[in-house]
């Protein structure tokens, strides 16, 4: 039974803290958008899926705290709120999802006395963070069929449920061919610098008795040159209408090398992770963090101090060198740009 990472429960948002994983599991609470924010910037909360679950409470209880008695102050201070939700991560689009959809719930709620509409922003991140979860497995039950008995899976990252409201994108479709009877196994590649593939993909397959592997990043090209990868399986945090995708870093390199060796190489993320006002991913936009996650492991120290750093988290890797983007309506190959707009229309 995958976990649930993030829960609310008695006007407390409970989210399980990702940077201390594996070796403990904390629990912290929250009560206020200031605090949701900072967990999803301090990467408390990641995943692109679940930022957007952790926004769209973050933003309710915004909106629980003003205090403005005429409707229009109160949505002005509601999208000043959503302002600091959505500055924290700029790169998964899931984020800027939630806020938009608690932003137009807020607004069609506008002729509602004031404590009906928090009430019914309320319950508008509640819906979000359940609809994630069937979403998931929807989104699952499409790409288990991709996914041959006996496969050998690498993926990058997590895209499990760690990073969703639950079940998970990428990993959700590996448990889903487990609950169809499949034997497959699992290679988690580390994922540097902050090792999700190690710490939490890991973590999570063990939990669920999934045969894995752990490889360091630059182990997948030889294992593929052996004959030991069948497959490519990876999350999304947006995706261009092109089909171009943004991912943590490093998927570019394992998406290039999969083409090489003639392996499937699928992308699994929900609807809401497809951006189609973006042309093309060079318009992406991707996020730079501090060079200590670089230099730092476990923080101690692992570079000369004073080294220059470059630490994007995020790629892009083009449409060409994806076999298909997996999502809760279905499966999109080919001209990504046709297939993923019917998508987007349902």
């Amino acid at each position: 039974m995958s976990i649930k990472p993030i829960l609310y429960e008695n006007d407390v948002l409970k989210m399980i803290d990702q940077r201390l994983l594996p070796t403990e599991e904390v629990w912290l609470e929250y009560t206020d958008y200031q605090a949701v924010a900072e967990a999803i910037r301090t990467m408390v909360v990641r995943g692109a899926p679940a930022i957007g679950v952790a926004a769209a409470f973050g933003a309710a209880f915004g909106a629980r705290d003003i205090f403005a008695g005429a409707c229009d102050e109160f949505l002005i201070e509601f999208d000043q709120v959503c302002a600091v939700l959505a500055a924290t991560r700029p790169t998964a689009v899931n984020l800027f999802w939630a806020l938009d959809r608690m932003q137009r719930c807020a607004r069609q709620c506008r002729s509602l006395p004031g404590a009906d509409i928090k009430a019914r922003l309320l319950a508008e991140a509640v819906a979000i963070a359940a609809e994630d979860e069937r979403l998931n497995r929807a989104m699952g039950a499409h790409g288990q069929a991709l996914i041959a008995d006996g496969a050998r899976i690498l993926t990058h990252c997590n895209a499990g449920a760690l990073a969703t409201g639950g079940y998970g994108t990428a990993l959700g479709v590996i448990r889903a061919a487990v609950e169809a009877g499949k034997k497959v196994s699992v290679l988690a590649d580390e994922t540097r610098p902050w090792l999700q593939g190690a710490r939490l993909t890991a973590w999570e397959l063990m939990r669920d008795a999934i045969p894995v592997t752990l490889i360091c990043d630059n182990m997948a090209g030889y294992l593929m040159s052996k004959g030991e990868i069948d497959c490519v399986i990876v999350g999304a945090d947006r995706i261009a209408a092109n089909g171009d995708t943004a991912n943590k870093i490093g998927t570019y390199t394992v998406a290039v090398l999969a083409k090489e060796h003639g392996i499937p190489f699928y992308v699994a993320a929900p609807i809401s992770t497809i951006d189609p006002s973006l042309t093309d991913g060079s318009l992406i936009p991707i996020e730079e963090r501090g060079g200590a996650e670089v230099t730092h492991c476990g923080g101690k120290a692992i570079a000369p101090e004073g080294v220059a750093v470059r630490n994007p988290a995020f790629d892009v890797t083009p449409a060409r060198y994806i076999s298909a983007i997996i999502t809760e309506r279905g499966v999109a190959k080919g001209d990504y740009r046709q297939a993923l707009s019917g998508l987007l229309k349902g």
